[in-house]
């Protein structure tokens, strides 16, 4: 199957614009489009996580997707506005897992997150995804721009490139809002600069 144009998803999101519940056959056209996308984001991120996980990328982006196409409040304005907002709820639901399995087992044995590859903030370190959470929360207290840059490329998997025509900014400015979320966490996280 090839990859979809990003105009040809851009087309379909915008064809539903504030319309969702009457267009379901918009709603349809989407899924097939962005699907695989989503599948890799989900699969790099549940690779981080240990063996015995009960949640399975394949869940995961039903779950997006469902809660997405849900969600009147959402509006999308293209394909990289669609996986920013993606990256965010896959954020929410990894999160609100860990918070329901964590607390079932008080406390102990609550889910990680290995972050590795080019997004990495310190490789081969494991970090729990409550406290990734409330680090980017209180990055995107101090600086909502390099908090939003760090989900979109943690939890989204998004290019630089893709980050900055979701937020409507240079690449240039990507990059330097990535390089100081890098460095906050990791000193947020692990007390450490990163790499």
């Amino acid at each position: 199957m090839s990859t979809p144009a990003p105009s040809d998803v851009t087309v379909i999101i915008q064809r539903l614009g504030d319309r969702r519940g009457q267009d379901p056959e918009a709603v349809d056209l989407l899924l097939p489009l962005i699907y695989d996308e989503l599948h890799l984001i989900a699969d790099r991120i549940m690779r981080g996580e240990r063996c015995d996980h009960t949640l399975q990328p394949t869940a995961l982006v039903h779950e997006v997707y469902l809660r997405m196409v849900g969600a009147q409040d959402l509006r999308w304005n293209d394909r990289a506005h669609f996986l920013a907002l993606a990256a965010r709820v896959m954020r929410r639901i990894l999160v609100d897992h860990a918070r329901k399995h964590g607390s079932a087992k008080r406390a102990g044995g609550l889910q990680r997150v290995t972050l590795v590859d080019e997004a990495a903030i310190a490789p081969d370190r494991d970090l729990q995804v409550l406290d990734l959470d409330d680090a980017m929360s209180k990055l995107q207290a101090e600086d909502d721009r390099a908090g939003r840059v760090a989900e979109m490329r943690i939890f989204g998997g998004l290019t630089v490139k893709e980050i900055a025509a979701a937020l409507d900014v240079s690449t240039r400015t990507v990059d330097g809002d990535w390089a100081m979320a890098r460095l906050w966490l990791s000193r947020e996280i692990c007390g450490e600069t990163p790499p």
